[in-house]
């Protein structure tokens, strides 16, 4: 052990002077470790990055050391953890970043906290890094900022961060929603909704979609951002061309891709085959003709699963489509149309929304009282029509919440009564900024 007492003695490029006695303890730490005051400390970050954390409660003029000893602290860092106090005047612990260097601070009061009164070089102790980013409409939340990407554009990251201020960032991607079909049309699915946790950037409430998934980290680099549009509505049909709904468009941010929404199952003649409900994010809804099936949701399949089956119909009137948080329904009873599948809530941008509703299934032309269309599912779903002396088309899903549009009445002639149009997709990014 070797005693540093007051004066000036030198340390590597840095010089120690009248800061008090530094007794430094020549046996390398080679793992985290709580200090003393009093004591200087030889870490050794050959094998991995150390955290020493500094003492608690402290009282005025405590003081501790910190070497590099292998040179190695700009491959594996050294961070300073701060234990309830202050380093230079923030909450924030700090990071030896740079090979070789030392650092001694000095407990001052509780605004300051611990002082740096000599290192190797002022940037020797930094600050925490937090990402720093461009694009889209940007909001914050406390310390969190929030990206939001109504459409097209480029997430722009200028700051990487760093794992003491922040380097990962949560998401929530949704695709367009499906198109409802057409006569007796079922519901388009919701477009493929997929999130992270939500625990890298302030705990805000998830869906059960973002259970257990990681943020994800990014650099400094340009991300482009794609925002997928609702499919089209299925329009008339004739025999062998059903009136069947158009898929939701992709959206995507970084290795994120969530599929748009399948669109709803649409009439044809008797004579021909029915159009049935098409795959996607989530499934679209099977026509009411004959027993159609409804669309397979997750397709391409992700875990967790981005989206929901649409349902199928086994009754003249439209199936429900494919929801995020559950599948579509089948019609309740004959002429019926049946309701779409409900979407999930988050609060990414501070408030709880819900996105990614299926469309609800349009009724089967009949003799008033008029039959019911099928609700559009919670978040964002359209309503499919009910059968009505007019032409009616379905409800169209939201903007910006990727719900399915709803499926159109039966009709007697061709290019009658159309579906609803898919609602387009949404993409939020959300970090710590400071």
């Amino acid at each position: 052990m070797g005693v540093v007492s007051c004066g000036t003695t030198m340390l590597d490029q840095g010089v120690f002077q009248n800061i008090g006695a530094v007794t430094w303890d020549t046996t390398a730490k080679t793992a985290g470790f709580t200090a003393v005051s009093g004591n200087g400390y030889f870490v050794n970050t050959t094998s991995g990055a150390i955290t020493v954390t500094l003492p608690s409660s402290p009282a005025a003029g405590a003081i501790v050391g910190i070497k590099d000893y292998a040179n190695t602290a700009d491959t594996n860092n050294i961070t300073i953890g701060r234990n309830g106090s202050n380093i230079q005047g923030t909450a924030n612990d700090y990071v030896i970043n740079t090979e070789g260097r030392s650092v001694v601070l000095v407990y001052v009061d509780g605004t300051q906290g611990w002082k740096v009164t000599s290192a190797s070089q002022a940037s020797d102790i930094v600050g925490p890094l937090f990402v720093t980013a461009t694009g889209g409409t940007v909001t914050c939340c406390g310390d969190y900022k929030i990206h939001t990407f109504t459409g097209p554009g480029t997430f722009t990251v200028t700051c990487g961060g760093s794992p003491t201020g922040s380097n990962t960032v949560d998401y929530m991607v949704v695709a367009g929603g499906g198109g409802g079909g057409g006569g007796h049309g079922g519901g388009g699915g919701a477009g493929g909704y997929r999130e992270s946790s939500g625990t890298a950037s302030g705990c805000y409430s998830t869906s059960p979609l973002g259970a257990c998934v990681s943020a994800l980290p990014v650099t400094a680099t340009a991300y482009p951002i794609t925002v997928g549009g609702g499919g089209p509505a299925g329009a008339g049909y004739s025999h062998g061309n059903p009136s069947v709904g158009g898929n939701g468009n992709n959206s995507i941010f970084s290795t994120i891709t969530s599929t748009g929404g399948g669109g709803g199952g649409g009439y044809n003649l008797p004579s021909g085959p029915p159009g049935n409900g098409q795959n996607g994010g989530s499934g679209g809804g099977g026509v009411g003709q004959l027993t159609a099936p409804g669309g397979s949701g997750n397709t391409p399949p992700v875990s967790p699963p981005q989206g929901n089956n649409g349902g199928p119909s086994n009754a003249p009137g439209g199936a429900g489509g494919g929801g995020a948080g559950v599948a579509g329904n089948s019609p309740p009873g004959p002429g019926v149309g049946a309701a779409g599948g409900n979407g999930v809530s988050t609060s990414i941008t501070g408030s709880s929304v819900a996105r990614g509703g299926g469309g609800g299934g349009g009724a089967e032309e009949g003799p008033n009282p008029a039959y019911a269309g099928g609700a559009g599912g919670t978040g964002g779903g359209g309503a499919g029509v009910a059968n009505v002396p007019s032409i009616t088309p379905g409800g169209n899903g939201t903007v910006n919440t990727g719900g399915g549009g709803g499926g159109g009445v039966g009709g007697s002639s061709p290019g009658g009564p159309l579906g609803g149009t898919g609602g387009s997709g949404i993409v939020i990014i959300r970090y710590k900024y400071q």
